[in-house]
């Protein structure tokens, strides 16, 4: 008990340096923080102060635990008929590099994921014009039912627009009940980047607006269904417009209680039409998880994407809020045509290995991020059993493991 109330008096002293007492008091008594407080949070400089706020309310929720899933991303086409700028999986039809899979490819790739121990696939695509409905249906069907064990996760927002108002020229709800009847069991949260109109139109025109993102999710979340939440940022958007997205989807989850996570992931330049603006440091995807969860308080769980991030930040990201590090993956593609440097895949030791690393205590999950092993009783190594401690650090020391 001492401890704790010495680690809070220290998060106290910081907070009157730093003149944000106020919102302290509003995280340690479970209140809302508002617009203006997120804003406060994100201009401040001190890392130390924020991720050990962040990591409190953590711990608050799923005490030590960080959670992993072994799963395997598979991608059915990257033949689309939009040109976001952000992007260097698409291609057009025809076009050198442009592929699309066959329905017994796919079930073959989810077969070989099935027997290396994956429990859930991840699959999306590019926006094909001319892929017929059936197509979609029964690769649902033929993966569950060739691999009925494993949970399937596939399409976006805008996937699921384009198959509904280009392709079966269905209303949503239909094209999302005929899919959920083929067996989909989540949706995945791609396709949200920014929300703000403006940003928007500079990097997705002609994509689907916040609006419209948001309605295929509650569609889907009023079918009992659930799906995760995602922001790509370092790009041209502002810090009050990251703040935005993340207050609209607290709203959207108040409304439905459908996403089962946040992921936000780091835009990758390198290989797109953007590629002259620099890559999101390090310090803005810790300050970006740390306000994620602080944010988001009705969202069970925040993911360090380690795509993204690399496995050192990621690792790092499980003192700043987040308690899941993502899974396996194995071949993905999307980050990696954009530039990315981090492997197509991790082993299970990998995962585990950083999250003990970062003091806590590593459990498997589904795509639900529900627990489906036992949790380990012992203590890490290099932390802390006490849900409730609050750890801090120094930014020297943050900033010292940063690569």
């Amino acid at each position: 008990m001492e401890s704790i109330e010495r680690n809070y008096r220290r998060l106290l002293d910081q907070s009157i340096r730093l003149g944000l007492t106020d919102v302290l008091e509003k995280v340690n008594e479970g209140h809302r923080l508002n617009f203006k407080d997120a804003l406060r949070l994100y201009q401040s400089e001190d890392l130390n102060f924020l991720g050990a706020l962040a990591d409190s309310v953590a711990t608050k929720k799923n005490g030590e635990r960080v959670s992993y899933i072994l799963n395997r991303y598979l991608n059915y086409s990257n033949i689309c008929i939009l040109s976001c700028q952000f992007c260097a999986f698409y291609r057009r039809e025809n076009q050198p590099g442009s592929f699309t899979e066959s329905i017994e490819q796919l079930v073959n790739e989810a077969e070989e994921a099935a027997i290396n121990g994956a429990t859930e696939l991840h699959c999306v695509g590019g926006l094909h014009p001319k892929l017929p409905y059936s197509y979609y249906l029964e690769l649902v069907r033929a993966i569950k039912q060739r691999v009925p064990q494993m949970m399937m996760k596939a399409f976006t927002a805008v996937e699921i627009r384009h198959l509904a108002k280009r392709i079966a020229k269905k209303p949503i709800v239909e094209v999302l009940h005929d899919l959920a009847s083929a067996g989909l069991d989540a949706l995945t949260g791609g396709g949200a980047e920014i929300f703000d109109p403006e940003v928007r139109h500079q990097i997705c025109l002609g994509k689907e607006s916040a609006e419209e993102w948001m309605e295929v999710h509650r569609l889907w979340h009023n079918l009992g269904k659930k799906s995760t939440a995602t922001m790509l940022f370092g790009h041209v958007e502002t810090f009050p417009q990251r703040i935005d997205h993340l207050f609209r989807l607290r709203d959207l989850q108040e409304e439905t209680g459908g996403f089962c996570a946040f992921i936000p992931f780091a835009f990758e330049p390198a290989n797109t039409k953007l590629s002259h603006i620099r890559k999101a440091s390090s310090v803005d995807f810790l300050k970006t998880i740390a306000l994620s969860r602080l944010c988001l308080d009705n969202f069970d769980h925040i993911t360090a994407y380690w795509i993204s991030s690399g496995m050192a930040i990621g690792e790092l990201a499980l003192n700043f809020g987040a308690d899941d590090l993502h899974g396996t993956i194995d071949k993905e593609k999307i980050f990696h045509m954009a530039g990315a440097k981090t492997p197509p895949g991790q082993t299970v030791e990998a995962l585990k290995k950083a999250i003990e690393n970062a003091g806590k205590l590593p459990v498997r999950r589904d795509t639900y991020y529900r627990i489906i092993e036992p949790i380990p009783l012992r203590k890490p190594e290099n932390g802390s059993s006490n849900p409730s401690k609050v750890k801090i650090k120094s930014n020297k020391e943050i900033l010292r493991k940063i690569p």
